[in-house]
């Protein structure tokens, strides 16, 4: 494991290049590879004494440039020791429930059941603020009677973002189409808009992984003089960005 000794080089209107994060390699070497996991080939060695330049972060890897020009991937327990222009140690970076808080995007897959039918919902998110998100789901739930798919459009608030177990609500829009599973009878396929209300909770869990569990009142707009109510509840895993 290498040992490294950070220095930010401050250069006025320099070009990008010149704003990377400069460390050293202080004890023995580091491997540069291929891509940003243990399965990539090593393919460089820098040693001790030679500057590298730290580009971005791609989960527990960096993409680092050596003196020479080259471009790989190094893990972030080769950074681990390392020591600021002060002395003090240099802390790597990692995803916490501050970054959970701050998030700007989520994504994640839930299952549970739609009206006695088994669904799964993808979803992906956007918050425009800790408290104000938007989201874009879609989701299919197999029945015995009829096969669905739906998707919607929601707009979610979320009052105490800072709390580790952290509840929500939300309201939306969408389209649902509900193909029934006839044999004898060819019964047609239906499509129609749709609008719900529900609450839920997001449970942060560690780095970048969060437990979302949720339950949503639907009301599919027939064109029959009564509308459908359906009761949907799921529980996933979700990650932020």
């Amino acid at each position: 494991m290498g040992l490294f000794v950070a220095a930010i080089v401050k250069t006025p209107k320099a070009n990008a290049e010149d704003e990377y994060q400069i460390v050293e390699v202080a004890e023995a070497f580091i491997e540069f590879h291929t891509g940003p996991g243990r399965g990539y080939p090593v393919f460089h060695v820098v040693e001790k004494g030679e500057k590298v330049s730290l580009i971005k972060k791609k989960t527990e890897w960096y993409k680092v440039k050596s003196p020479r020009g080259k471009l790989g991937w190094v893990h972030e327990d080769q950074l681990q020791k390392t020591l600021n222009p002060d002395g003090s140690n240099f802390e790597i970076q990692k995803p916490d429930q501050a970054g959970f808080i701050a998030r700007n995007f989520e994504a994640g897959v839930l299952a549970g059941d739609f009206g006695g039918a088994d669904v799964t919902t993808l979803y992906g998110g956007w918050s425009w603020t800790e408290n104000i998100a938007a989201e874009l789901s879609i989701s299919q739930a197999l029945g015995n009677v009829s096969d669905i798919t739906f998707a919607n459009v929601s707009l979610m608030h979320q009052p105490f973002p800072e709390w580790r177990v952290s509840p929500y609500a939300k309201i939306g829009a969408g389209k649902i189409k509900i193909k029934p599973n006839a044999t004898i009878i060819l019964p047609e396929d239906r499509e129609d808009e749709m609008l719900h209300a529900g609450v839920g909770v997001r449970i942060y869990v560690s780095r970048q992984f969060f437990v979302r569990a949720e339950y949503n009142s639907h009301t599919i707009l027939t064109s029959r003089n009564d509308n459908d109510e359906i009761e949907e509840w799921k529980i996933g895993f979700s990650v932020y960005f």
